[in-house]
């Protein structure tokens, strides 16, 4: 399974909508194998597919932290319910590398989704696995952590993005 790039803010892709899904076939489900992939390789715990580079509605997590690997995956997910209840976590995110900001969200969440075999589901999620998938339906409505930060906080994080892109360009001979 190919490893794929991952994109990097500032890049226009990363801010716009994800179409949904029309079916679950055999190159739907090699996409969310890649994913995974991926997501484990740069390590992270979520990975839209965005973030690769496509506008799919289609999100992998695991948020397991044993060895033993316990992916979900996430095809056209629905939030159905958010709770008043709110709770705080540090959020990083693989777009924006090297940044973690503390972001509050609702402390639970319920989603309907479809799953790597097509079959639709429901899910509650509370902690750290409903700020995952907050965090990652947001990716596929364009939005980013930080964008809930102060325009003075995203604005030096977006420039050190830049710089750092700029950096990486240069060729040394």
């Amino acid at each position: 399974m190919p490893k794929r790039e991952i994109i990097i803010e500032p890049d226009p892709i990363l801010r716009k909508k994800s179409d949904d899904i029309e079916n679950v076939n055999d190159q739907i489900r090699k996409l969310l194998d890649d994913m995974l992939e991926t997501m484990y390789a740069a390590p992270g715990i979520g990975l839209a597919a965005v973030q690769v580079g496509l506008l799919k509605r289609i999100i992998v997590i695991d948020i397991s932290k044993e060895e033993k690997k316990n992916p979900l995956f996430l095809i056209n997910p629905k939030i159905i319910f958010k709770s008043k209840k709110m709770s705080i976590y540090e959020e990083g995110c693989l777009s924006i590398p090297g940044h973690f900001a503390e972001i509050e969200r609702p402390a639970e969440c319920h989603i309907d989704y479809i799953d790597y075999n097509g079959k639709k589901k429901f899910l509650k999620a509370n902690g750290i696995l409903s700020t995952c998938i907050q965090h990652e339906v947001d990716h596929l409505d364009g939005k980013l952590f930080i964008d809930y930060l102060s325009k003075l906080k995203k604005d030096i994080i977006i420039k050190k993005l830049l710089k750092h892109k700029k950096e990486t360009k240069k060729v040394i001979l």
